[in-house]
């Protein structure tokens, strides 16, 4: 399981960089118009993740909006791994998301973090 270390090195990245929104709550994905986004999907902007574009980020629905998990994705149709960091979310959210990744060729692996 992650460290103190990684949890504040995403923290710090977090932080620095802006948060750009991508597709808000309840808008449908742009080439699947059956998939509709749970929760705001943004990305941090001037960050790379594995398939070229900006870090995912979730948005969740409690405050503080701090990192408490991150899903790990593999996509076997895009050939691409990435993190999707979730900012606020509840553990029920997490695993929604959880399910929203691991779907046809793709699949996630939540990572609760630790706050203690």
């Amino acid at each position: 399981m992650p460290d103190r270390a990684y949890w504040s090195a995403l923290e710090n990245l977090i932080a620095a960089i802006r948060i750009t929104i991508d597709r808000s709550a309840g808008s449908a994905h742009a080439l699947n118009t059956e998939i509709i986004y749970a929760l705001d999907y943004e990305y941090l902007s001037v960050t790379r993740a594995g398939d070229g574009a900006g870090v995912d980020v979730w948005i969740g629905s409690t405050l503080p909006r701090r990192l408490v998990e991150v899903i790990m994705t593999v996509d076997l149709f895009k050939h691409d791994v990435e993190q999707k960091l979730l900012l606020g979310c509840t553990p029920e959210e997490g695993r929604r998301l959880e399910a929203f990744h691991t779907v046809g060729r793709q699949t996630g692996w939540l990572l609760w973090r630790d706050l203690d």
